[in-house]
């Protein structure tokens, strides 16, 4: 469970235990959709410094399948990954336009891409599924709604995912897995807040904040923020979820949320983007083909221990995949860097001060 150490201003930091070890806060996961984090391998994972990944279980369930992944000996083993483990229930897969048949009270109805059939995935379903995989945390079905639908729809998503977050916790039956609850809202504070209130009056282990980071304003995101947090328990874990940009990071953190998932990280360094302390920069362009330097000055990282621009340039100028973990490497590695400044500054109360030193570095490219 959760346990809270330090505060500076509404910034926190804490402890998260997990059947698989404890997890400091806030903390950030690289996204593991199937199993795997995109380019690297568990081992090379661990030493960027993560301690918890999230993993898709909608996905699974479909292919391999949770049922074989439980015969592995779950979803740990099967990916041979040692640390803590997130899987989301599926609401945002199912319901995205590639999958989605229909939204009913029932579940969420979409179509297999492997077999065409179509199939509604239920909260008690959801959850046996992610029991079956055996993570740390299963999240609760949410119907999620669009920032761009009028208010009528988003209240009744709203309804929608109380009514699904009841039935998932009537159908948990594994005590060793947590579950956390997410609320809805969409833009609109009224239904924030009654959402905010409803979920957090539930017996989750945690709480997370849904259906944001996916088009609305960053005004919009933060006014959400805002409306939410002062009706969750701060006794429990605050989960945002989807958000990835370093600066939108530090912002959350500073507001009080404790753990974030994104494939920010992973996806810049497919697109040839490298994170930085002083801030990001394409290194696909051909003014690093001589440049004989690390990626970051006083980076740790495997890559900037080992490696120049000019040489992941190379290999990314020529599509050697080996360019793309060394990318992904430090990405991922800058990220929990940043994570771990942010740790020490809340016990030190100097959370403000690193966040307009770091600011002032990583926006003035």
């Amino acid at each position: 469970m959760f346990k809270l150490k330090k505060e500076s201003g509404k910034a926190r930091v804490g402890k998260l235990k997990l059947k698989s070890g404890e997890v400091n806060t806030p903390f950030f996961m690289p996204v593991g959709t199937k199993a795997a984090v995109k380019n690297l391998s568990p081992e090379q994972l661990k030493e960027t410094g993560t301690e918890c990944i999230i993993a898709n279980s909608f996905v699974l369930s479909l292919r391999p399948g949770s049922k074989l992944i439980k015969e592995h000996g779950g979803l740990h083993k099967f990916m041979k990954w040692k640390g803590g483990i997130f899987t989301d229930s599926g609401g945002f897969q199912a319901g995205s336009e590639s999958f989605l048949v229909g939204m009913t009270n029932e579940g969420i109805k979409f179509r297999n891409p492997y077999t065409g059939k179509a199939k509604v995935l239920t909260p008690k379903e959801a959850i046996k599924i992610q029991e079956e995989l055996g993570s740390d945390i299963a999240m609760a079905l949410d119907d999620m709604p669009y920032p761009t639908l009028p208010k009528t729809q988003v209240k009744k998503s709203v309804e929608r995912t109380h009514a699904w977050a009841k039935q998932c916790i009537d159908a948990k039956q594994d005590k060793k897995q947590l579950l956390f609850g997410i609320s809805q809202g969409g833009v609109y504070d009224d239904l924030r807040e009654e959402s905010a209130k409803t979920i957090d009056s539930m017996d989750f282990d945690g709480l997370a904040i849904g259906g944001l980071a996916i088009g609305e304003t960053k005004k919009q995101m933060y006014n959400a923020l805002n409306v939410t947090l002062p009706h969750y328990d701060s006794k429990k874990v605050r989960y945002l979820m989807g958000l990835g940009s370093p600066q939108d990071l530090i912002k959350a953190v500073e507001m009080g949320i404790d753990c974030f998932d994104s494939i920010f990280p992973t996806q810049n360094a497919r697109r040839n983007g490298f994170l930085t302390f002083n801030g990001s920069y394409n290194f696909s362009t051909a003014k690093y083909a001589k440049d004989f330097s690390p990626i970051e000055e006083n980076c740790d990282c495997y890559t900037c221990k080992n490696y120049t621009k000019a040489y992941v340039y190379h290999l990314k100028r020529n599509h050697e995949n080996f360019g793309l973990t060394l990318a992904t490497i430090h990405n991922i590695r800058f990220t929990q860097r940043l994570f771990e400044k942010m740790r020490e500054a809340i016990k030190k109360d100097e959370f403000s001060d690193f966040k307009q030193d770091f600011l002032k570095g990583y926006l003035k490219r």
